[in-house]
């Protein structure tokens, strides 16, 4: 079976490098408590697909784009918040910008024509079908001839 290969975060170098120092198992260090702003993603495979959930809560799907390009799954984000207060003789803006971009390497046994995604309640959820012929084929039984 193929596996999903995550790529270094090509948008927040620093982060990578914290990723690759972190994602280590015996660490077991929750993603927040390193202060990286990249969404955890929880991944599964069954005989049909492999699913990629995003946790994204506070995120408008329209601030998300998910691109494919050949075996390179793209999930990213740009959000930009301005906010002007003029009260007296003060003026006071506040902005706040954050981004984060996630790839995976798709394997071969998936067929990158029927991916879909969904999103609800701060969850991105993302489809990505196997090929008929990367499915498991049920057990037969063969006769012995003559």
């Amino acid at each position: 079976m193929g596996n999903l290969v995550k790529t270094n975060n090509t948008l927040n170098p620093i982060a990578s490098v914290f990723d690759s120092l972190f994602n280590n198992e015996s660490f077991n260090i929750p993603r927040a408590s390193v202060g990286n702003t990249t969404p955890a993603v929880n991944i599964r495979e069954n005989e049909d697909e492999f699913s990629l959930d995003f946790a994204m809560p506070g995120i408008n799907k329209d601030n998300v784009v998910i691109e494919l390009d050949n075996d390179l799954l793209t999930v990213s984000s740009e959000l930009k918040e301005e906010k002007d207060e003029k009260k007296g003789n003060f003026t006071r803006r506040e902005f706040h910008y954050s981004s984060f971009k996630r790839s995976f390497i798709l394997p071969e046994t998936v067929d990158t024509t029927k991916v879909k995604a969904d999103y609800k309640d701060g969850v991105l959820s993302i489809g990505i079908p196997k090929k008929e012929e990367a499915k498991p084929k049920p057990v037969r039984t063969i006769e012995i001839g003559k």
